[in-house]
C-alpha cells in the first residue's frame, strides 16, 4: 500500500505531459485523459485514507534515501480526508469547466494551457498534503502557485492581469519568507523533515523556537488569507473564471490551514502562541463578515465570508486540544466542499442572469428553480443551519471552547455564534436578491453576451482594455446586442440562457451532494476526525512511521 502514496502527486504530472502533447489537436481525447486522472486520484485517495486509517500512517522515501537527505512522502489520517476531499471537489469543478466550454477558448492558441495547468494545480495540492519535510512542503506550494497565475489571468483581460500581479506579488512574498524560515530552521537542526524536527526543536533555545514558528505562521497566514494578512483575497478571486474561482476559494487557503494543523501540532507542542492564533481568528471573523454584509456582488461577498470562516479553523488551531482540532478539520473539510459550491452557483447565476451584481438581478427563484436549490441548500450549510455539516462543525468547535473555558475560548465562542448569525443575515440578503424579489429592470436578457472577441473598434482600449489580449468590448463582431452567439474568449461569446448547461448544474449538484453526505455520515466522519486529532497530538506514529523506530 505504500507503493500508492507518491500517485496522487504522480499521476496528474504525467498526464500535464499528455495533455500538452496532444494540445487542442485532440480536444476530446485531452478531455478523456483529465476526467479519467482525477477519477483515479480520487479513487486512491480514498483507498489511501482507509489505509492510514486501519494500518497507520504509510511512507514512502522516494529514491530510498532516509532522512534528511530523501524525499518522504507521508499518508496520515489527517492527509487522508484532505486528499480526498479535494481529489473530489478538483474532479467536479473540472466537469463543470468543460460544461462551462472554458476550455474551448484555446482553439487559437498554439499551446493550450487550461487542462496542463489545471492538472499541475491538483499535483501541486496532493504534493503539499503529503510533504513529509518543510522543503517539499515549499516545493508543493510552489507548483500549486505556479499553476494558480496560469489559471488565474486565464482569458488575458484587464482585470485578470491586474488581480493576477496582486496574487503574484503577495506569493513571492511569502514564498521568500518560507524559504528563510526553511534556511534557519535547517541551519538550527540539521534537518527539514517533520519527524526529526519533532524532537529536535525542543532543544533549541526558547527564543529560537518562537522566532522559527512565528515566520511559519506568518507564511501560513498569508496562505489561508488569515486576518490581517488576508487583502490580497477580495481583489483576486472574484475576477477568475468561475471554475478557477471555485477551486481557489475551495482549496488553496485550506492548503495554509493545513500546514498550521500539521506544524503547530507536529513541530510545535505545547501551544506557545495559542492567544494569538485566537486573536488573529476572532478578527478574521469579524472583520470578514462585516466586510460580507457590505457588498453587493456575489463573488466578493463569497470572498469575504471565505476569510470570516477561515477564522473557525484558526480557532481550533488555537485552542490546541483534542475535540478542537477534531471540530477544525471537520470544518475543514466541510467548508472546501460548499464554499467551492457556492462559487460554482454564482457562476450558473452569471450564465443565467449576465451578471452577479445583486442589484441588477431578481426573480431567480420562479425564473430557474434549480438554481435556487443548488444555492439553498449550501448557503444554509455555510450559515450553519441544524442538522448541516456547518452545524456539526461549528458546534464541536463551540463546545471545546466551552470545555477549555478561557477567557479567550469564551470571547471565540461568541464570536463564533455572532459571526454564523451574520452569515445567515448575509445569505437571507443574498437570496432576497436574486432569487426572491422580481427580476428587476434592466435584467440581462436571454441571449445576451456576456464576453467576446472585439471587432477593429478602438473604443474599448484604455487603461482596462488591453489589444490582443482578450479584454476588448463585450459585443461580439457583426452581432447586435441581445442575440444569442455560441462562443466565449478568442474568437467565441458567452450568452445568457435559461437553459444552463447540463455538465456545469450536474457537477455543482454533485458537489451540493458532497456536502450533504458530511450531513448524513456525521457520525462516522466525527470519529474519524476524533481519531485524526487523537494522531495529530501524539505524535509519536507520525515519527515512528517515518523513522521506524
Amino acid at each position: 500500500m505504500n507503493a500508492l502514496v507518491p500517485l496522487p502527486v504522480l499521476l496528474p504530472l504525467c498526464a500535464t505531459g499528455l495533455s500538452l502533447a496532444f494540445g487542442t489537436r485532440l480536444k476530446q481525447l485531452q478531455r478523456l485523459i483529465s476526467v479519467a486522472v482525477l477519477s483515479a486520484v480520487l479513487g486512491l485517495s480514498v483507498a489511501l485514507m482507509i489505509a492510514a486509517d486501519t494500518s497507520g500512517p504509510l511512507t514512502v522515501h522516494l529514491g530510498d534515501f532516509a532522512p534528511p537527505l530523501g524525499i518522504t512522502l507521508v499518508a496520515d489520517r489527517l492527509s487522508g480526508l484532505m486528499l480526498t476531499v479535494s481529489s473530489a471537489v478538483t474532479l467536479c469543478v473540472l466537469v463543470y469547466s468543460l460544461g462551462q466550454g472554458m476550455t474551448d477558448r484555446e482553439e487559437e492558441t498554439p499551446v493550450a494551457v487550461f487542462h496542463p495547468a489545471y492538472l499541475i494545480l491538483v499535483a501541486g495540492v496532493s504534493c503539499t498534503f503529503l510533504a513529509g519535510d518543510l522543503v517539499n512542503l515549499y516545493v508543493g506550494f510552489e507548483i500549486m502557485l505556479v499553476a494558480s497565475f496560469v489559471l488565474l489571468t486565464l482569458g488575458g483581460t484587464g482585470p485578470r492581469v491586474r488581480a493576477g500581479s496582486t496574487y503574484v506579488i503577495i506569493s513571492l512574498f511569502s514564498s521568500m519568507l518560507f524559504l528563510t524560515a526553511i534556511a534557519m530552521t535547517y541551519a538550527a537542526t540539521g534537518t527539514a523533515n517533520f519527524a526529526q524536527l519533532a524532537g529536535r526543536l525542543a532543544a533549541l533555545p526558547l527564543g529560537v523556537q518562537t522566532l522559527i514558528q512565528a515566520m511559519l505562521l506568518t507564511v501560513f497566514a498569508i496562505k489561508a488569507a488569515v486576518f490581517p494578512l488576508a487583502a490580497w483575497l477580495p481583489d483576486s478571486y472574484p475576477t477568475a473564471p468561475a471554475p478557477v474561482t471555485a477551486v481557489f476559494a475551495g482549496l488553496l487557503t485550506k492548503v495554509g490551514v493545513y500546514s498550521m494543523l500539521r506544524t503547530e501540532t507536529l513541530l510545535f507542542p505545547g501551544n506557545r502562541l495559542g492567544d494569538l492564533l485566537m486573536a488573529a481568528a476572532l478578527a478574521s471573523m469579524v472583520v470578514g463578515i462585516l466586510g460580507a454584509v457590505a457588498q453587493t456582488d456575489l463573488k466578493r461577498l463569497l470572498s469575504f465570508t471565505l476569510i470570516s470562516h477561515i477564522g473557525y479553523m484558526v480557532f481550533g488551531i488555537g485552542l490546541a486540544t483534542r475535540d478542537a482540532y477534531s471540530g477544525a478539520i471537520v470544518y475543514v473539510a466541510h467548508h472546501i466542499t460548499v464554499q467551492t459550491t457556492l462559487f460554482l452557483v454564482a457562476g450558473l447565476i452569471e450564465r443565467r442572469g449576465g451578471t452577479t451584481e445583486l442589484t441588477r438581478i431578481g426573480g431567480l427563484a420562479k425564473a430557474a428553480p434549480l438554481l435556487a436549490v443548488l444555492f439553498f441548500v449550501p448557503a444554509m450549510n455555510l450559515a450553519g443551519i441544524p442538522p448541516l455539516s456547518g452545524f456539526i462543525g461549528k458546534l464541536g468547535l463551540m463546545r471545546a471552547g466551552v470545555a477549555d473555558g478561557g477567557v479567550w475560548a469564551w470571547i471565540l465562542v461568541t464570536g463564533s455564534a455572532v459571526t454564523s448569525l451574520l452569515t445567515l443575515y448575509v445569505i437571507a440578503k443574498v437570496w432576497n436578491l436574486a432569487f426572491w424579489r422580481a427580476a428587476p429592470p434592466g435584467q440581462a436578457a436571454d441571449g445576451t453576451v456576456l464576453e467576446a472577441d472585439s471587432d477593429e473598434d478602438e473604443e474599448g482600449e484604455g487603461p482596462d482594455h488591453i489589444p490582443g489580449t482578450g479584454d476588448e468590448p463585450v459585443r461580439p463582431r457583426h452581432q447586435p446586442a441581445g442575440r444569442a452567439v455560441a462562443a466565449t474568449l478568442h474568437g467565441h461569446a458567452v450568452t445568457t440562457t435559461t437553459k444552463l448547461p447540463r455538465p456545469m448544474t450536474g457537477a455543482t449538484a454533485a458537489a451540493v451532494a458532497l456536502g450533504l453526505a458530511f450531513t448524513v455520515f456525521a457520525g462516522p466522519l466525527t470519529s474519524y476526525t476524533d481519531r485524526a486529532a487523537a494522531e495529530l497530538l501524539a505524535r509519536t506514529p507520525y515519527v515512528q512511521a517515518v523513522l521506524g523506530r
